[in-house]
């Protein structure tokens, strides 16, 4: 009979496998599943912090004890504990900076509670809702936008009876064609709840998708079994939101989760976030999105510009670096492989893809936008640490305000000043000086 793993049984030094950490596979129906096991010897509460073999100092304690932390051991198995930078252990272990608080920040930083017209749904966009059937993650990333909505609610699921309100609200609503769980992460939930919520889901004729936004195939991959897939399985077309944000996340467990969801017919893709020092370089984020195409089959669909969320600003890169970094990538990958990048404007406006096109204008830190109403809308930078002092020593560099300029330049400018090439622009001189040899010749008029 085999038991579940505990913190103790990982060799979680910097040598240590980079794979998730299996239990040994037994018929018996009494012990947990695997993910089950994964969880329980991961950590859970803050005072589990203690057993890791970096104990986190007094600062990043106080930091567990504000924000819920989960993880995972298989994820805690990722992390490089000799490097204080490691991306996996800084989007999963609790940090001082959380606690730090800037004054443009927000607890709810996209309007989740002002596009609420009954509990447990956002009604955002026309023809897409949000619904949230549980508040409890397998893992609580620490840069999460809603880390206080998920703070006030207890680790629980939210009841199918308690939904009844926001499924009635989606029947009334015959332009709802999409409905997107979220949360929390509803992949925690049990195979029977799913299916049930699935069920009373397609039962409404016109919803035509149903989309599932969750971290479960990075953080805690063998949750993804064939019962959860068949839980999943029915009239809707549906497709799987991932959230890789980095290339390491991407295990052999993960892929086999992923090409799972993906047997079973359903849509895969991934939403990023763009985080300050985890993947906020080319040659990362590169990496990142070939491994989701080439080794994942998921489409890259949104790299999101880090929320005004309270206590994330050492996450935050400047608006400036994303589209410096977009930029890049445009140059380096193929097309399949490029995200959106938008920001969600503070205040409940929604998206706004991240370019010339959506940017209005600029002072300072200021940014103004066209939101999707066709009103202009102010962002106001909140940046910490690095990236703030470089802004204000005006230490950015030409290369970066350079590409700034060209990002806000029309189009027209852009080709005339810098896609024509060194050839053409030759040859268009080469031109105009024969012109002017010909008008200088005797009898020309």
């Amino acid at each position: 009979m085999s038991r579940a793993v505990s913190l103790g049984d990982l060799d979680l030094g910097p040598g240590a496998s980079r794979e998730p950490v299996r239990a040994i596979a037994t018929p018996d129906p009494s012990v947990p599943p695997v993910w089950v096991q994964d969880q329980r010897a991961g950590v859970r509460r803050a005072a589990d912090l203690a057993g890791l073999p970096v104990v986190p100092d007094a600062g990043d304690r106080a930091a567990a004890r504000a924000f819920k932390v989960r993880i995972p051991a298989s994820y805690l198995s990722l992390i490089d504990w000799s490097d204080p930078a490691d991306p996996i252990r800084r989007q999963a272990i609790p940090s001082a900076a959380e606690l730090r608080v800037l004054p443009g920040e927000r607890a709810d930083p996209i309007g989740d509670a002002a596009h609420s017209p009954v509990p447990h749904l956002t009604h955002r966009y026309p023809d897409r809702v949000l619904l949230y059937p549980t508040y409890v993650c397998s893992m609580y990333c620490r840069h999460c936008f809603r880390k206080e909505s998920l703070n006030e609610d207890d680790d629980r699921s939210v009841a199918l009876p308690r939904l009844g309100p926001a499924l009635r609200y989606i029947a009334e609503h015959p332009e709802l064609r999409e409905v997107i769980l979220t949360g929390g992460d509803p992949l925690t939930l049990s195979d029977a709840q799913l299916a049930q919520l699935r069920a009373r889901i397609e039962a409404i004729p016109h919803v035509r998708l149903l989309r599932i936004h969750t971290r479960v195939p990075v953080t805690l991959p063998t949750r993804v079994t064939p019962a959860l897939v068949q839980a999943l399985r029915g009239r809707l077309v549906t497709a799987v939101v991932t959230h890789f944000n980095h290339p390491r996340e991407i295990t052999d467990d993960a892929a086999s989760a992923c090409r799972r969801l993906r047997e079973a017919g359903f849509m895969l893709l991934n939403q990023s976030v763009l985080l300050r020092g985890i993947n906020d370089d080319p040659q990362t984020m590169e990496t990142l999105v070939h491994e989701l195409v080439y080794t994942l089959g998921a489409k890259p669909y949104y790299l999101h510009h880090c929320d005004l969320t309270r206590g994330v600003s050492h996450f935050r890169t400047g608006l400036d670096e994303g589209l410096a970094l977009m930029k890049a990538l445009r140059e380096r990958v193929s097309g399949l492989c490029v995200p959106h990048y938008v920001l969600d404007l503070p205040g409940g406006h929604g998206k706004v893809p991240l370019g010339a096109h959506a940017v209005r204008g600029r002072e300072g830190d200021r940014w103004t936008f066209e939101g999707r109403d066709g009103r202009l809308h102010d962002y106001q930078e909140q940046l910490g640490g690095p990236a703030a002092e470089r802004e204000r020593e005006g230490e950015l560099g030409p290369t970066a305000e350079r590409e700034r300029k060209q990002e806000l330049e029309p189009t027209a400018e852009r080709e005339r000043e810098d896609e024509l090439g060194p050839m053409a622009e030759r040859e268009h001189e080469l031109g105009r000086e024969r012109e002017l040899e010909r008008e200088l010749e005797p009898g020309a008029e």
